[in-house]
Protein backbone atom coordinates (compact mmCIF):
# COMPACT_ATOMS: atom_id res chain seq x y z
CA UNK A 1 0.00 0.00 0.00
CA UNK A 2 1.46 3.84 -0.97
CA UNK A 3 2.30 5.77 2.24
CA UNK A 4 0.43 9.07 2.36
CA UNK A 5 3.32 10.85 1.10
CA UNK A 6 3.38 8.47 -1.80
CA UNK A 7 -0.31 9.52 -2.25
CA UNK A 8 0.91 13.06 -2.09
CA UNK A 9 3.18 12.76 -4.52
CA UNK A 10 0.84 10.67 -7.09
CA UNK A 11 -1.84 14.07 -6.62
CA UNK A 12 1.15 16.31 -6.80
CA UNK A 13 1.63 15.03 -10.78
CA UNK A 14 -2.19 15.59 -11.11
CA UNK A 15 -2.12 18.81 -10.55
CA UNK A 16 -4.33 18.57 -7.64
CA UNK A 17 -2.02 21.78 -5.77
CA UNK A 18 -5.30 22.37 -3.38
CA UNK A 19 -5.34 19.14 -1.96
CA UNK A 20 -1.69 18.61 -1.52
CA UNK A 21 -2.09 22.11 0.14
CA UNK A 22 -4.46 20.77 2.08
CA UNK A 23 -3.28 17.86 3.38
CA UNK A 24 0.51 18.53 3.00
CA UNK A 25 0.86 19.95 7.02
CA UNK A 26 -0.64 16.53 8.46
CA UNK A 27 1.50 14.37 6.83
CA UNK A 28 4.75 15.80 6.92
CA UNK A 29 4.61 18.14 9.37
CA UNK A 30 6.03 21.71 8.24
CA UNK A 31 4.92 22.09 5.18
CA UNK A 32 5.74 25.59 4.51
CA UNK A 33 7.56 25.27 1.45
CA UNK A 34 5.05 23.06 -0.29
CA UNK A 35 2.27 25.31 0.84
CA UNK A 36 3.85 28.21 -0.96
CA UNK A 37 4.39 26.15 -4.03
CA UNK A 38 0.87 24.58 -4.18
CA UNK A 39 -0.54 28.35 -3.80
CA UNK A 40 1.61 29.09 -6.97
CA UNK A 41 0.51 26.41 -8.90
CA UNK A 42 -3.18 26.56 -7.90
CA UNK A 43 -3.51 29.99 -8.97
CA UNK A 44 -1.89 29.42 -12.25
CA UNK A 45 -4.32 26.33 -13.10
CA UNK A 46 -7.01 28.91 -11.99
CA UNK A 47 -5.71 31.74 -14.24
CA UNK A 48 -6.06 33.95 -11.13
CA UNK A 49 -4.17 36.53 -13.13
CA UNK A 50 -4.14 39.61 -10.87
CA UNK A 51 -0.52 38.14 -9.86
CA UNK A 52 0.60 35.10 -9.85
CA UNK A 53 3.77 34.96 -8.55
CA UNK A 54 2.60 37.43 -5.20
CA UNK A 55 4.06 36.32 -2.60
CA UNK A 56 5.66 32.98 -3.86
CA UNK A 57 9.21 33.58 -2.38
CA UNK A 58 10.73 29.71 -1.95
CA UNK A 59 9.58 29.11 -5.50
CA UNK A 60 12.18 28.98 -8.08
CA UNK A 61 13.05 32.28 -9.91
CA UNK A 62 12.77 30.43 -12.89
CA UNK A 63 8.84 29.46 -12.37
CA UNK A 64 8.04 32.90 -10.77
CA UNK A 65 9.63 34.31 -14.27
CA UNK A 66 7.70 32.41 -16.68
CA UNK A 67 4.79 33.02 -14.71
CA UNK A 68 4.78 36.81 -14.64
CA UNK A 69 5.24 36.65 -18.36
CA UNK A 70 1.76 35.59 -18.27
CA UNK A 71 0.37 38.40 -15.12
CA UNK A 72 -1.18 41.40 -16.70
CA UNK A 73 0.40 45.14 -15.46
CA UNK A 74 -1.12 45.80 -12.11
CA UNK A 75 -0.24 49.80 -12.43
CA UNK A 76 0.10 51.61 -15.45
CA UNK A 77 3.56 51.83 -15.51
CA UNK A 78 4.63 48.59 -14.05
CA UNK A 79 7.67 46.67 -15.56
CA UNK A 80 8.24 44.52 -16.67
CA UNK A 81 4.74 44.23 -19.04
CA UNK A 82 3.78 40.98 -18.64
CA UNK A 83 0.73 39.83 -20.90
CA UNK A 84 0.67 43.56 -22.50
CA UNK A 85 3.92 42.50 -23.84
CA UNK A 86 3.35 39.63 -25.43
CA UNK A 87 -0.03 37.18 -25.06
CA UNK A 88 2.02 33.98 -26.44
CA UNK A 89 3.05 32.88 -23.16
CA UNK A 90 -0.58 33.51 -21.94
CA UNK A 91 -1.90 31.62 -24.63
CA UNK A 92 0.81 28.93 -24.40
CA UNK A 93 -0.35 28.60 -20.43
CA UNK A 94 -4.15 28.32 -21.61
CA UNK A 95 -3.17 25.70 -23.65
CA UNK A 96 -1.74 24.04 -20.91
CA UNK A 97 -4.64 24.62 -18.62
CA UNK A 98 -7.42 23.60 -20.73
CA UNK A 99 -5.37 19.74 -21.50
CA UNK A 100 -4.56 19.28 -17.86
CA UNK A 101 -8.83 20.07 -17.28
CA UNK A 102 -9.86 17.70 -19.96
CA UNK A 103 -7.31 15.05 -18.13
CA UNK A 104 -8.51 15.66 -15.45
CA UNK A 105 -12.29 15.83 -16.24
CA UNK A 106 -12.90 19.66 -15.12
CA UNK A 107 -14.91 20.17 -18.01
CA UNK A 108 -17.06 23.46 -16.80
CA UNK A 109 -13.59 24.98 -15.95
CA UNK A 110 -11.94 23.68 -19.26
CA UNK A 111 -14.43 25.51 -21.14
CA UNK A 112 -14.44 28.64 -18.77
CA UNK A 113 -10.42 28.70 -20.31
CA UNK A 114 -11.65 28.46 -23.78
CA UNK A 115 -14.17 31.48 -23.09
CA UNK A 116 -11.40 33.24 -21.84
CA UNK A 117 -9.20 32.47 -24.72
CA UNK A 118 -12.00 33.51 -27.55
CA UNK A 119 -12.33 36.92 -25.51
CA UNK A 120 -8.61 37.84 -26.00
CA UNK A 121 -7.38 36.57 -29.66
CA UNK A 122 -7.82 39.54 -31.50
CA UNK A 123 -5.32 40.69 -29.24
CA UNK A 124 -2.95 37.78 -30.33
CA UNK A 125 -4.15 38.49 -33.91
CA UNK A 126 -2.53 42.28 -33.51
CA UNK A 127 0.38 41.68 -31.67
CA UNK A 128 2.60 41.28 -35.05
CA UNK A 129 1.53 44.85 -36.10
CA UNK A 130 1.18 46.29 -32.81
CA UNK A 131 4.82 45.31 -31.37
CA UNK A 132 2.70 44.49 -28.31
CA UNK A 133 -0.63 42.84 -27.16
CA UNK A 134 -2.84 45.70 -26.88
CA UNK A 135 -0.84 47.42 -24.13
CA UNK A 136 -3.20 50.86 -23.46
CA UNK A 137 0.21 52.20 -22.85
CA UNK A 138 1.28 52.01 -26.37
CA UNK A 139 -1.49 52.32 -28.65
CA UNK A 140 -0.45 53.42 -32.11
CA UNK A 141 -1.09 57.34 -32.00
CA UNK A 142 -2.85 56.68 -35.44
CA UNK A 143 -6.56 54.89 -33.42
CA UNK A 144 -7.10 58.56 -32.33
CA UNK A 145 -5.84 60.66 -35.45
CA UNK A 146 -7.66 62.98 -37.65
CA UNK A 147 -10.95 61.37 -38.83
CA UNK A 148 -10.59 58.67 -36.54
CA UNK A 149 -13.88 57.13 -34.99
CA UNK A 150 -12.24 55.03 -32.55
CA UNK A 151 -12.84 55.69 -29.03
CA UNK A 152 -15.88 58.33 -29.83
CA UNK A 153 -18.80 57.77 -28.32
CA UNK A 154 -22.28 57.93 -29.93
CA UNK A 155 -20.56 58.25 -32.96
CA UNK A 156 -23.39 56.17 -35.54
CA UNK A 157 -21.11 56.08 -38.06
CA UNK A 158 -18.99 53.57 -36.10
CA UNK A 159 -20.36 50.04 -36.40
CA UNK A 160 -19.20 49.35 -32.43
CA UNK A 161 -21.36 48.56 -29.86
CA UNK A 162 -22.37 51.40 -27.33
CA UNK A 163 -20.06 49.13 -24.66
CA UNK A 164 -17.17 49.02 -27.32
CA UNK A 165 -16.81 52.64 -27.82
CA UNK A 166 -17.00 52.93 -24.56
CA UNK A 167 -14.34 50.48 -23.80
CA UNK A 168 -12.16 51.98 -26.90
CA UNK A 169 -12.94 55.50 -25.36
CA UNK A 170 -11.10 54.24 -22.05
CA UNK A 171 -8.25 52.81 -23.54
CA UNK A 172 -7.00 55.56 -25.04
CA UNK A 173 -6.44 57.67 -21.58
CA UNK A 174 -6.82 54.92 -18.82
CA UNK A 175 -3.15 54.94 -18.98
CA UNK A 176 -3.26 58.10 -16.94
CA UNK A 177 -5.66 57.03 -14.64
CA UNK A 178 -4.51 55.82 -10.96
CA UNK A 179 -4.00 51.86 -10.37
CA UNK A 180 -7.77 51.63 -9.25
CA UNK A 181 -8.62 52.59 -12.48
CA UNK A 182 -6.18 50.65 -14.77
CA UNK A 183 -7.39 47.54 -12.51
CA UNK A 184 -11.15 48.33 -13.38
CA UNK A 185 -11.18 48.82 -16.91
CA UNK A 186 -8.65 45.71 -17.14
CA UNK A 187 -11.82 43.63 -15.19
CA UNK A 188 -14.42 44.61 -17.44
CA UNK A 189 -13.29 46.47 -20.95
CA UNK A 190 -10.17 44.97 -22.21
CA UNK A 191 -11.57 42.54 -23.77
CA UNK A 192 -14.40 44.63 -25.32
CA UNK A 193 -11.41 46.47 -27.00
CA UNK A 194 -9.71 43.50 -28.72
CA UNK A 195 -12.94 42.69 -30.65
CA UNK A 196 -13.32 46.42 -31.22
CA UNK A 197 -10.19 46.19 -33.14
CA UNK A 198 -10.86 42.97 -34.94
CA UNK A 199 -14.16 44.98 -36.19
CA UNK A 200 -12.42 48.10 -37.58
CA UNK A 201 -10.15 45.54 -39.75
CA UNK A 202 -12.60 42.58 -41.25
CA UNK A 203 -16.33 43.91 -41.02
CA UNK A 204 -16.75 48.08 -40.57
CA UNK A 205 -19.04 49.27 -43.12
CA UNK A 206 -17.93 52.81 -42.53
CA UNK A 207 -14.34 52.88 -42.09
CA UNK A 208 -12.66 55.85 -40.79
CA UNK A 209 -8.76 56.46 -40.39
CA UNK A 210 -8.07 54.25 -37.31
CA UNK A 211 -6.93 51.75 -38.99
CA UNK A 212 -4.52 53.56 -40.97
CA UNK A 213 -1.73 53.03 -39.37
CA UNK A 214 -1.74 49.42 -40.57
CA UNK A 215 0.65 48.84 -43.55
CA UNK A 216 -1.33 47.59 -46.90
CA UNK A 217 0.99 45.18 -47.22
CA UNK A 218 0.04 43.55 -43.40
CA UNK A 219 -3.38 44.17 -43.97
CA UNK A 220 -5.40 41.72 -45.51
CA UNK A 221 -3.16 38.83 -43.30
CA UNK A 222 -3.87 40.62 -40.05
CA UNK A 223 -7.81 40.95 -41.22
CA UNK A 224 -8.03 37.25 -41.82
CA UNK A 225 -6.12 36.28 -38.84
CA UNK A 226 -8.51 38.68 -37.38
CA UNK A 227 -11.59 37.45 -38.80
CA UNK A 228 -10.61 34.04 -37.41
CA UNK A 229 -10.23 35.26 -34.12
CA UNK A 230 -13.91 36.24 -34.10
CA UNK A 231 -15.14 33.16 -35.65
CA UNK A 232 -13.67 31.56 -33.08
CA UNK A 233 -15.78 33.32 -30.55
CA UNK A 234 -18.72 32.14 -31.87
CA UNK A 235 -18.09 28.28 -32.46
CA UNK A 236 -20.14 25.77 -31.00
CA UNK A 237 -17.16 25.30 -29.03
CA UNK A 238 -16.99 28.17 -27.12
CA UNK A 239 -20.99 28.86 -26.95
CA UNK A 240 -20.87 25.47 -24.42
CA UNK A 241 -20.19 28.42 -21.64
CA UNK A 242 -23.43 30.09 -22.55
CA UNK A 243 -25.69 26.63 -23.45
CA UNK A 244 -26.95 25.93 -20.22
CA UNK A 245 -30.66 26.97 -19.40
CA UNK A 246 -29.88 28.58 -16.33
CA UNK A 247 -26.81 30.79 -16.73
CA UNK A 248 -23.13 30.03 -16.39
CA UNK A 249 -22.17 27.33 -13.92
CA UNK A 250 -25.04 25.46 -14.44
CA UNK A 251 -25.20 21.80 -17.15
CA UNK A 252 -21.86 21.08 -17.55
CA UNK A 253 -20.83 19.03 -20.69
CA UNK A 254 -19.37 15.34 -21.45
CA UNK A 255 -16.94 15.04 -22.79
CA UNK A 256 -18.49 13.66 -25.71
CA UNK A 257 -20.57 16.50 -25.87
CA UNK A 258 -16.98 18.65 -25.55
CA UNK A 259 -15.57 16.54 -28.60
CA UNK A 260 -18.38 17.04 -30.90
CA UNK A 261 -18.74 20.86 -29.98
CA UNK A 262 -15.08 21.20 -31.10
CA UNK A 263 -15.64 18.91 -34.19
CA UNK A 264 -18.57 21.14 -35.49
CA UNK A 265 -16.23 24.27 -34.70
CA UNK A 266 -13.73 23.01 -36.94
CA UNK A 267 -15.66 22.39 -39.64
CA UNK A 268 -17.02 26.40 -39.46
CA UNK A 269 -13.67 27.08 -38.99
CA UNK A 270 -12.08 25.97 -42.43
CA UNK A 271 -13.52 27.94 -44.95
CA UNK A 272 -9.60 29.60 -45.07
CA UNK A 273 -5.82 28.70 -45.14
CA UNK A 274 -5.56 30.13 -40.97
CA UNK A 275 -8.95 28.29 -40.10
CA UNK A 276 -8.36 25.22 -41.83
CA UNK A 277 -5.16 24.93 -39.28
CA UNK A 278 -8.00 23.73 -36.79
CA UNK A 279 -8.19 20.48 -38.55
CA UNK A 280 -4.40 19.76 -37.54
CA UNK A 281 -3.88 16.31 -35.63
CA UNK A 282 -1.49 17.70 -33.47
CA UNK A 283 -1.61 15.49 -30.58
CA UNK A 284 -3.79 18.20 -28.28
CA UNK A 285 -7.02 16.75 -26.32
CA UNK A 286 -9.24 19.31 -28.99
CA UNK A 287 -6.91 18.19 -32.18
CA UNK A 288 -5.77 21.26 -33.70
CA UNK A 289 -6.41 24.20 -31.28
CA UNK A 290 -2.81 24.62 -30.50
CA UNK A 291 -2.36 25.04 -34.33
CA UNK A 292 -5.31 27.33 -34.90
CA UNK A 293 -4.09 29.82 -32.10
CA UNK A 294 -0.87 29.21 -33.75
CA UNK A 295 -2.60 30.59 -37.35
CA UNK A 296 -4.44 33.99 -35.80
CA UNK A 297 -0.95 34.57 -33.76
CA UNK A 298 1.21 33.94 -36.75
CA UNK A 299 3.74 32.84 -34.40
CA UNK A 300 3.99 29.18 -33.20
CA UNK A 301 1.55 29.26 -29.69
CA UNK A 302 2.51 25.79 -28.19
CA UNK A 303 1.16 24.18 -25.16
CA UNK A 304 3.52 25.53 -22.26
CA UNK A 305 5.13 22.77 -19.47
CA UNK A 306 4.80 25.65 -16.54
CA UNK A 307 2.25 23.85 -15.02
CA UNK A 308 4.00 20.62 -15.19
CA UNK A 309 7.24 21.71 -13.88
CA UNK A 310 5.57 23.38 -10.96
CA UNK A 311 4.09 19.74 -10.60
CA UNK A 312 7.69 18.03 -10.83
CA UNK A 313 8.92 20.11 -8.28
CA UNK A 314 6.27 19.96 -6.05
CA UNK A 315 6.68 15.83 -6.28
CA UNK A 316 10.44 16.13 -5.46
CA UNK A 317 10.05 18.20 -2.69
CA UNK A 318 7.76 16.34 -1.72
CA UNK A 319 10.02 12.97 -1.98
CA UNK A 320 12.84 14.56 0.27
Amino acid sequence: MESARDLLVSLARRYAFGDVGALAPEVIGEAGAVETVCEFGQRLLSLDAEDFAAEARGVPADLRRRARACTMPQTPREQPRGALASLRPAYGLLLEVIAVRWHRRELSSMVAALHIASEYLPLLAFEPALGNAGDPARWPVGLSAPGSRFGVIGDRECDHTKSEQSAANRTLRVAGEPAEGWRAYFDRQHSQVAGALATCVTSCRNPCTAMDWVGPHVRDDLALRARMALAFAETPLVRLRHAAPVGHGFGVPSPEEVLDAWERSRAVLSKNDVGAAASAEDGFPLPGLPSLFSAVAGVPVAPSTLLADIAAHLAGLLEL
